[in-house]
């Protein structure tokens, strides 16, 4: 015979509210299995990513034999082992999360979450060798950069994922002639317009892939003391990023919104002095890179990107923090940033033996 007082010393299932600030903590990487458990513990992880800890994107940062995410969610580093790709030249990174790698014979590129699909599509006619790649909707605009043999060094060719066909339009301005490269030129583009700006003299220009023509020159530059200059798209808004003061003496990153149609300029944030000093630390400050996802900002030092300056727009105002990139000292790395979800994880996990694991680096929040 059992004794009703078993039954009583039994511990309850966990459930509710308190089961979902548990997986509130829990990396969205083993969300994923635990959403697998039932019916209730997939309903407990849907509810806590949407009431208690949602997503955020993701940092990523590839050299030619890692791949390292940060999740400024759970604040912790994912190693991400993946097969190999023969590319047939360097990876390379533009917008948000557009990996592409262009030779004279091919051109592949990719813009899903992970990156599980590539696309491979025949080189533009034109030669080059450093231009402007940029996905706009379903297109992919591929402008400047030609080799000095080519008859116009700004020319813009589009390829059409639809018809899988490449056709030439209008070159690019010829003001941005002597900058006509990634090298010179920091781009934004959204499902249909393509923005370039010249980083050192703010000079933009707009291009629409429907009309295939290019807007007149604006000037970017709505405080007089930026020296450098790049743009991007923020959950629909495009967004300017500018260093004060000069190439010897950089006092300080401010970050405005920029009107699509008139460009005009509204500051929305500065970044803490504190931080900045983590862009220079170690290494000569005088330009930076940065990747954009949702609502937030990823801000590192070209040079070496020994730290990661993070900022999340929230309320109208800016949440800054730090993260040490566990990947620094090589000096081949592209990033990426991109939002992940749960369906990414799961469907990662599926194909082609992709493996995450975490590597445990900690954030500094302030």
């Amino acid at each position: 015979m059992v004794s009703g007082s078993v039954k009583d010393d039994q511990e309850d299932p966990i459930h509710g509210d308190i089961l979902e600030e548990i997986l509130s903590h829990v990396p969205i990487i083993d969300l994923a299995p635990a959403a697998l458990v039932s019916r209730a513990w997939k309903r407990a992880v849907v509810s806590s990513l949407r009431h208690f800890n949602k997503p955020k994107p993701w940092f990523i940062v590839r050299t030619s034999a890692t791949t390292h995410a940060y999740d400024p969610r759970s604040h912790v580093w994912i190693e991400i082992t993946q097969p190999s790709i023969n590319y047939v030249s360097t990876v390379r990174s533009s917008h948000a999360n557009f990996l592409y790698a262009l030779s004279p014979s091919k051109l592949s590129f990719s813009f899903d979450p992970l990156h599980l699909t590539w696309h491979h599509a025949d080189a533009p006619t034109c030669w080059r060798e450093d231009p402007v790649v940029a996905a706009v909707g379903r297109r992919v605009v591929v402008a400047g950069g030609a080799c000095e043999f080519e008859d116009d060094p700004l020319a813009v060719e589009i390829y059409d994922l639809e018809s899988c066909a490449w056709s030439a339009c209008e070159s690019m301005p010829f003001t941005l002639k002597e900058s006509s490269s990634s090298t010179w030129l920091s781009i934004a583009s959204d499902d249909r317009k393509l923005f370039v700006t010249e980083k050192h003299s703010g000079v933009t220009h707009a291009f629409d892939p429907e009309s295939r023509t290019w807007s007149r020159p604006y000037d970017l530059r709505p405080d007089p003391s930026i020296f450098y200059s790049v743009i991007a798209f923020s959950d629909g808004r495009l967004i300017l990023i500018g260093l004060i003061g000069d190439e010897e003496n950089v006092s300080g990153v401010k970050l405005w919104e920029v009107s699509c149609e008139s460009f005009e300029c509204e500051e929305i944030g500065e970044m803490p002095l504190k931080f900045l000093g983590k862009l220079s630390e170690s290494f000569q400050f005088s330009s930076i890179g940065v990747c954009f996802a949702g609502n937030v900002v990823n801000i590192y030092n070209p040079s070496m990107a020994e730290e990661v300056v993070m900022c999340e727009f929230v309320g109208g105002g800016c949440r800054w923090w730090t993260v040490r990139n566990v990947v620094s000292g090589d000096r081949r790395m592209v990033f990426t940033s991109l939002k992940v979800g749960i369906e990414d994880v799961h469907k990662s996990l599926r194909s082609d033996n992709r493996r995450f694991h975490l590597h445990g680096a900690e954030s500094r929040v302030s």
